[in-house]
């Protein structure tokens, strides 16, 4: 853990490695650790040194959420991976709805939008990007599905029943009635893949009987940074690792007052010889809310940090792709750009 109370930093040290959290502001926000700014200090790049101190920590993984630790990088490649993220990792999205029929009380534009947000579970990586001229998609392209509805009355519904879950059949369109039609020889070739909304729960609309919708929808590969259908992500933020240094014993009733200072689990009070002290266990799990720093008697006994290239990563996925897939994917955008970018330079050292 970094919450500690040890021997404090050098100043130097503190302003390159920390950012420190005060009563009114906030200091050493921007990177200054770059060549010839310390003296004494050798900051000039070195890959061998990066590999060193570069590591990734997976905290909590499973299908849709990832958590882990980028340790070791500067903010701005952080921050190139979150919005690497956001916007330019592909995935399918209905592009275009050809509404044949649709009598309910939602105008086309409105349910085209809804249809359009519906994530479809499909893997972008097995289908190419659609040329904008062709009207017409293919199976290397182009997902085909539809959404065929009509309402009508329950023939077998209480006669005294005011609940419209008895009296009418298929007045509830959800996502789930969103079904797949191959194009081509999709059917063989995603036998195993199960294309379709990644949830099933999903209201699009209500009808009543007589109303019914008839359309058929097309899904293109497209990236977030063309429109937020296409994000695979529902969340991607990242946080600095959080840092609380004591800086003199804390005891007594002022130790239970710093422990509601903080979020559960930051700071626990341990007896101590008959005392109760207070000690940081988990500065991880802290909000840095500031709170303390509103107690005069405490807050020149805490110190808050953050530590500037600890970055706490979340990612969260909406279903179309498991999260860690997501990041690998994320990465891999990443080095395609650095390639493309040597690969520019290189010509124009050749001009």
């Amino acid at each position: 853990m970094t919450a500690k109370m040890a021997a404090p930093m050098s100043n130097v040290d503190e302003i390159r490695d920390r950012v420190i959290l005060g009563e009114f502001g906030v200091k050493n926000v921007h990177t200054t650790d770059y060549p010839g700014n310390y003296p004494g200090y050798d900051d000039t790049w070195d890959l061998e040194k990066f590999k060193k101190n570069f590591r990734i920590d997976i905290v909590h993984s499973d299908e849709n959420l990832l958590e882990f630790d980028m340790i070791g990088i500067d903010a701005a490649i952080a921050n190139a991976f979150r919005r690497i993220l956001l916007a330019e990792v592909p995935t399918m999205a209905i592009e275009k709805a050809f509404i044949y029929n649709n009598t309910s009380i939602i105008q086309d534009e409105i349910l085209a939008h809804r249809l359009g947000l519906v994530p479809i579970k499909a893997d972008p990586r097995l289908f190419e990007y659609r040329n904008p001229e062709d009207q017409e998609g293919t199976e290397i392209d182009t997902i085909q599905l539809q959404l065929k509805v009509k309402c009508t009355r329950n023939p077998r519904a209480p006669k005294d029943s005011s609940d419209p879950k008895e009296l009418y059949l298929n007045h509830m369109v959800y996502s789930g009635d969103i079904k797949w039609l191959p194009i081509g020889n999709q059917a063989d070739v995603f036998a195993d893949a199960k294309i379709g909304p990644v949830h099933g729960d999903i209201l699009l609309a209500q009808l009543r009987p007589g109303q019914e919708l008839d359309i058929v929808m097309h899904c293109v590969k497209g990236i977030g940074k063309d429109h937020a259908k296409f994000s695979p992500v529902a969340t991607a933020s990242y946080r600095l690792l959080p840092e609380i240094t004591l800086l003199q014993t804390i005891e007594g009733e002022q130790a239970e007052r710093l422990k509601r200072c903080f979020s559960p689990g930051v700071i626990e009070i341990q007896n101590v010889n008959g005392r109760k002290v207070a000690k940081v266990v988990n500065s991880r799990l802290d909000t840095c809310s500031r709170e303390v720093l509103r107690h005069d008697d405490l807050k020149n006994l805490v110190k808050l940090g953050r530590v500037r290239d600890h970055f706490i990563f979340s990612v969260e996925s909406t279903g179309i792709l498991p999260a860690d897939v997501l990041v690998t994917e994320a990465i891999n955008v990443l080095i395609s750009k650095c390639q493309k970018f040597l690969t520019e330079l290189d010509a124009a050292e050749m001009d």
